[in-house]
């Protein structure tokens, strides 16, 4: 059995589902990239991939913008991708290292800050404090939007676009390690696959803008 690094956090993990409940709440579309728990404590920053491999000498940018960042301690989730030159996540430029040093984080939780443990706090509540920790930060780092509206919506705008999917979350779910019912995830079965790469920076940019016209009034996230 592998011992896992000392201070790694396994992260949450979306189900599968084909439906959506009703006010599940946060939804963003999927990045292609690699899931990254990034850890900071003082100047020191440990970056570990899904299995809690170290991955902190592959991407320096991310490195080096976490340990700037004004805070004693901090744990963030996210994904790191590399960018094509129209500024959409292409995976097989992460997948190839031939882009290592353009690598950064796209930050959609945060686990822990200055020693407080966020897991039983609210996701809306996580994503607030993430928000508010990411102005004015470095280019290793960015914000992970996401649309506040009806998953439904939006899932069926992105399988129009050509989209992968997208991941659901309730505004009210604690961060659990390991599979949540709470992180819900639908794919397009007519996305083209990674290997495909494509150029949908527009159709994303379009579909967020589609979507949040759609989202008035609605209680979702």
């Amino acid at each position: 059995m592998r011992t896992l690094p000392a201070g790694f956090i396994e992260p949450c993990l979306q189900r599968p589902t084909r439906c959506l409940r009703a006010g599940c709440g946060c939804t963003k579309f999927k990045h292609d990239g690699f899931r990254i728990i990034a850890r900071k404590i003082g100047a020191q920053v440990r970056l570990y991939s899904r299995p809690g491999n170290d991955l902190t000498d592959r991407f320096r940018l991310i490195v080096e913008t976490l340990a700037n960042l004004r805070t004693r301690s901090c744990i963030i989730d996210g994904e790191a991708v590399a960018c094509d030159n129209s500024g959409l996540a292409v995976f097989d430029r992460i997948r190839y290292r031939r882009h290592d040093g353009k690598v950064f984080l796209y930050a959609f939780d945060l686990i822990e800050l200055d020693g407080d443990d966020l897991r039983r706090e609210p996701l809306d509540v996580r994503k607030a404090t993430l928000r508010s920790l990411l102005v004015k930060v470095g280019p290793g780092l960015r914000w992970n939007e996401h649309i506040e509206g009806d998953g439904e919506t939006i899932f069926r705008h992105a399988c129009k676009l050509g989209l992968e999917g997208i991941v659901s979350k309730r505004k009210d779910s604690p961060y659990r390690s390991g599979r949540s019912p709470d992180w819900l995830k639908m794919k397009n079965p007519d996305a083209p696959g990674r290997e495909a790469g494509g150029r949908r920076r527009l159709a994303v940019i379009h579909a967020i803008s589609i979507c949040r016209c759609h989202a008035r009034g609605h209680a979702y996230q």
